[in-house]
């Protein structure tokens, strides 16, 4: 019995070594580095261009010992899915919302808490804190870690039949949100009737009246062709989500230091230049989606943020959280 106990812990060891090998053999590729980076936007999106030039500036600072193999238009699944295939060793990067991660960790539901940002600058100001740094850590032992972020800019909603100019207008409205607790709370809180879809869903439930509307920036308008079927949007701004570029623990490590640091400040100038190409894209998609047809509201915030503060007093409940939600408030004094 003894020599059989100790047999199976040798092959497990060497099925853990051999599944390992095999990995990293997929990454370590004739010499290179061969980063396989997935994500669900379109290849027109300021997200897939943004990484395309984060690649790029990789590739060159690099002499081409590091290179990416890039799958836009979630083809390798959705963001959970990646997430998952991170964690397997199988895609190395990706960008996600935040909203997608905090089934990972509780830590980044505080991005998905309605009105938890006060302005962009607050937004700024946190996302580019250590209070951002240490969420982004906060997986680091499940396999995966954060390494920057590009903002996704403020969500609101947007419907087919009715504008929303109040949370009682939201009655009855089976609107699409991420899959995210926080996300689905906020709606049920306002009223409404959260049904989480995938995104590359969201088009066709719109138009077969699965659900009146989801919650997104004025760009699921244009690229997502939402405004097609989709004509009132509303700026609620409830929350201001950010995509996180998230890195497999695996392939960090593999990285010598002058690489993390070309990998870092590639990712800093990326996401500056992405700002540029947000700002620009929002606009756009604003003027388009009104030549599309689609009627923009101003709403009064006030009573959306008081119908959401239970939600604020659930996450006080955890200690961490209310620590996390107190330094978050300090940096908008």
């Amino acid at each position: 019995m003894k020599k059989l106990v100790i047999g199976i812990i040798l092959l497990l060891l060497l099925t853990a070594c051999s599944n390992d090998e095999a990995v990293n053999a997929e990454f370590q590729n004739e010499g290179r580095k061969v980063v396989k980076l997935a994500h669900n936007m379109s290849e027109d999106h300021s997200i897939h261009q943004a990484l395309t030039t984060f690649a790029d500036e990789i590739e060159e600072r690099t002499n081409g010992s590091v290179t990416f193999e890039i799958y836009p238009n979630g083809i390798l699944g959705n963001e959970t899915e990646i997430l998952e295939q991170i964690q397997n060793g199988t895609v190395h990067m990706t960008k996600v919302s935040a909203g997608a991660l905090e089934s990972f960790s509780k830590e980044f539901s505080i991005f998905s808490l309605p009105y938890i940002f006060t302005s962009n600058e607050h937004y700024r100001k946190v996302m580019e804190s250590d209070i951002a740094e240490e969420i982004y850590q906060s997986t680091s032992d499940i396999g995966f870690v954060g390494l920057s972020y590009f903002d996704s800019g403020a969500r609101s909603f947007y419907t087919t039949n009715k504008p929303i100019h109040t949370p009682e207008d939201l009655k009855g409205l089976k609107i699409r949100v991420m899959n995210s607790n926080t996300a689905i709370n906020m709606v049920k809180l306002l009223g409404g009737t959260a049904t989480p879809l995938s995104y590359s869903e969201i088009y066709t439930a719109l138009q077969q009246g699965v659900i009146d509307g989801a919650e997104s920036n004025p760009t699921a308008l244009t690229t997502g062709q939402h405004g097609e079927v989709a004509k009132y949007f509303s700026y609620s701004e409830h929350t201001n989500i950010p995509d996180i570029v998230v890195v497999s623990d695996d392939m960090w490590n593999s990285l010598t230091n002058e690489e993390k640091a070309i990998f870092k400040e590639a990712a800093k100038e990326t996401r500056e230049k992405h700002t540029e190409l947000w700002n620009q894209a929002i606009e756009e998609a604003v003027k388009k989606a009104k030549e599309m047809g689609v009627t923009f509201n101003e709403v009064d915030k006030e009573p959306f943020i008081e119908k959401v503060q239970p939600l604020h007093e659930e996450f006080k409940e955890d200690d961490y959280l209310e620590k996390l939600i107190d330094r978050i408030n300090e940096l908008d004094q």
